[in-house]
């Protein structure tokens, strides 16, 4: 029986999110808004989305005088993650 795929990271743009995070760990707003192509409304709201599971932790704060938004991963959202490809990888073996 195959397993259940994570809904949340099943999302294209969710999972190019805690793609890039995954390797990054910690990264800006603007830095996710350019690698994905995506809108900032679209992204803020997928990003919302993965924090309001606890999968990224997102700071806001100033960069001199600029607003800056960070993201970050945390350990649920890696292990989510790294369990979410692993489950994709049994599908693969079919």
């Amino acid at each position: 029986m195959l397993k259940k795929l994570d809904p949340l990271l099943h999302s294209e743009l969710r999972l190019a999110i805690m793609s890039l995070l995954i390797t990054l760990e910690k990264t800006e707003f603007t830095y996710i808004k350019e690698q994905t192509e995506a809108t900032a409304g679209n992204l803020s709201v997928q990003i919302t989305k993965l924090e309001n599971a606890g999968y990224l932790i997102v700071k806001k704060g100033f960069k001199g005088k600029m607003p800056q938004t960070t993201c970050s991963i945390t350990k649920q959202g890696r292990e989510a993650f790294e369990k979410y490809v692993a489950d994709l990888k049994d599908y693969l073996k079919l």
